[in-house]
């Protein structure tokens, strides 16, 4: 079970782990966008927020188990604008089970000729929250804050997926103004036997608030 702790940097972090920022991917893999419709029929294309990238390596040895990849880039995306204060975001995915949606786990197998995706608003200002360095470290099954692996924190998400571990989880934070509700936290679950065979495709997310 690894603990990331994140802080703030001046530096560009490309090709590297990090939190927020913009993407680096390779050409196969498309920026995660979710179709949206409005009252009026009209429909288009919204980016789901860029949460993290974890470069493989960098973890591998928190990880004897081999749970993880050990080389490569694993992203993950959710449409977090409503909890990260935008209240007339035009998605929100509600509590409980996400629909596939409304989040995305993306893995590459090498961190070579990865490109830079830039997510801007209409008047060319970044729409992305600063990049921030992540530290590792080895951490028990059980816990709060960030963390890659082991079972989730709040028991009764483990109640409603007894059969999956918590691939990522992601906790409030008041330096971002990142809230899930009164109190909550968001968890990318996933079997044992998905994650040993890289189906990152059948994973869950799955929110819950106090």
């Amino acid at each position: 079970m690894i603990k990331l702790t994140t802080y703030p940097t001046d530096s560009p972090l490309t090709g590297q782990s990090k939190w927020w920022g913009e993407p680096d991917m390779p050409d196969n893999l498309d920026y995660p966008e979710l179709l949206l419709t409005d009252e009026d029929g009209e429909s288009w294309q919204d980016p789901l927020t860029f949460i993290c990238q974890i470069r493989c390596e960098d973890v591998a040895t928190l990880d004897p188990e081999g749970l993880l990849p050990h080389e490569g880039m694993l992203y993950f995306f959710a449409a977090l604008d409503y909890f990260l204060g935008d209240i007339e975001a035009p998605s929100y995915p509600g509590m409980g089970t996400w629909q596939p949606e409304y989040f995305r786990v993306l893995y590459t197998p090498n961190c070579e000729e990865l490109h830079t995706h830039h997510i801007v608003h209409e008047d060319g200002t970044p729409a992305t929250l600063s990049a921030e360095a992540i530290n590792f470290e080895r951490c028990h099954e059980h816990g709060d804050g960030i963390r890659l692996l082991g079972q989730p924190y709040i028991e009764e998400v483990s109640e409603e997926m007894p059969d999956r571990i918590s691939l990522l989880q992601v906790d409030e934070c008041d330096r971002w103004q990142l809230t899930f509700h009164d109190c909550g936290m968001l968890n990318f679950l996933i079997h044992p036997d998905d994650l040993r065979e890289q189906r990152w495709d059948r994973t869950a997310c799955y929110l819950f608030s106090f």
